[in-house]
């Protein structure tokens, strides 16, 4: 088969699994998500296996360590799949949820009830535990998925896809309710994202270039997240010791990750005392500042920011600090510069946090917390498919009820309109 007649074929049956998947039970769901979860680790020494291929040739393409890092597999990468699936499992099933009720003047009574999506493609690189998240959440969410995950991830991502065939077979569920794509070639993608009459969105996972690669060639409506320019405002009336942990973790905890902190901006009248005392701390992190001139002037080691660091998401240690004059003029700072993706703010007045959290228009904005706590798992939301900073239709992490939409239900006796 060509790879265009096999993109078409897998998304025909993956319609055709959607119509099945959105009438499962929940105990079934369940079932499946169980089963995978122990197969995954009855077959880890074959998924590592298959793993190390890619690994190889990963480092024969000279992948960054960063990458190799996110394409590894390791034991702990086994657990957290299959714990992720018994998370999943547990949550509450979304589908056929009433979310609210009301009766109209003439007797009709009209509700809102949540349904599957339908068919989900999700593209995404490196991270082979994606393609697990991604089936586990889509699916308990009675969708149908479509896996496209990096080309060096291919061994990897296949030998997941045979598990989750054999899961969905044994519990009497559409095999095609989950597919991974099985080419590297990147036409693939583009096939995938002309099926508009098959596929009902379309969910990129990776770098800038990847999503907007994605937006600029889809046919099917896309939920997109380009990048994480966090910030974190610290406010005059700021602790000092609560704001230089949240600075330090916001940053140095993971900084190659989207939910990072990249600006960290300071109110003028603490901003030498504030600054000083993030000196070592900065130096022990390894942190390398970019800083607006009067923050040379407090940090000698700082280099000189230049435009388009207030714009960067580095995703690596270096930070870039700028001194404002009040709450205003941060706020407009982060506005301009910004991706709407995360906003902290450090503060013990209660009326600036709550103007703050009014006026940011970010996706999560965060008082007195670390911006790494972005997160589905951390918010509560059991897991996530990514994260949206469009508003169409979800605004902040997806987890499993942002796979679903809602259709009207209405209940009559006998109405007929005039």
């Amino acid at each position: 088969m060509t790879i265009e007649s096999t993109i078409i074929e897998m998304a025909k049956a993956a319609k055709t699994a959607s119509v099945k998947m959105a009438r499962c039970s929940c105990q079934k769901k369940n079932e499946v998500l169980l089963n995978l979860a122990e197969k995954i680790e009855a077959n880890a020494a074959f998924i590592q296996k298959e793993n190390e291929k890619d690994l190889i040739r990963g480092k024969e393409m000279g992948l960054s360590d960063a990458m190799i890092d996110r394409l590894t597999v390791k034991d702990s990468t086994i657990k957290s799949m299959a714990e992720g699936l018994r998370e999943v499992a547990q949550l509450e099933d979304p589908v056929g949820a009433v979310t609210k009720t009301w009766t109209r003047p003439n007797g009709l009574q009209v509700s809102r009830m949540r349904i599957p999506l339908g068919v989900i493609g999700i593209i995404y690189e490196s991270r082979p535990n994606v393609t697990i998240d991604a089936a586990g959440l889509c699916f308990k969410a009675g969708n149908a998925v479509i896996l496209r995950g990096g080309s060096e991830a291919l061994y990897s991502n296949q030998a997941l896809a045979d598990i989750i065939s054999k899961a969905l077979i044994e519990t009497g569920l559409p095999e095609k309710a989950v597919q991974v794509v099985p080419v590297r070639d990147r036409e693939a993608v583009n096939i995938l994202l002309a099926q508009e009459e098959f596929i009902d969105l379309i969910i990129p996972r990776g770098g800038e270039g990847l999503i907007r690669f994605v937006v600029e060639n889809s046919k099917i409506p896309v939920l997109k997240h380009y990048k994480g320019v966090c910030h974190l405002y610290v406010d005059k009336s700021a602790d000092i010791d609560m704001a230089k942990d949240i600075c330090i973790n916001s940053k140095a905890q993971r900084p190659g990750v989207c939910n990072a902190l990249e600006t960290l901006l300071v109110n003028r009248e603490i901003a030498e005392t504030f600054l000083k005392a993030m000196e070592l701390p900065f130096a022990k992190a390894g942190i390398e500042i970019r800083g607006c001139t009067e923050t040379c002037k407090i940090l000698l080691n700082a280099k000189q920011a230049e435009e388009a660091d207030w714009y960067a998401e580095y995703l690596d240690l270096i930070l870039a600090v700028k001194i404002v004059d009040n709450m205003e003029q941060a706020i407009d700072h982060m506005t301009l510069y910004g991706s709407a993706h995360t906003e902290a703010i450090v503060t013990s007045d209660y009326n600036r946090a709550r103007r703050f959290v009014r006026e940011m228009d970010s996706s999560v904005v965060l008082v007195n917390a670390s911006t790494r706590f972005n997160d589905g798992g951390q918010l509560g939301l059991g897991a996530e498919i990514g994260i949206s900073t469009s508003k169409l239709h979800a605004f902040g992490p997806m987890g499993i009820e942002e796979l679903t939409t809602t259709k009207f239900v209405v209940f009559g006796n006998g109405q007929v309109r005039e």
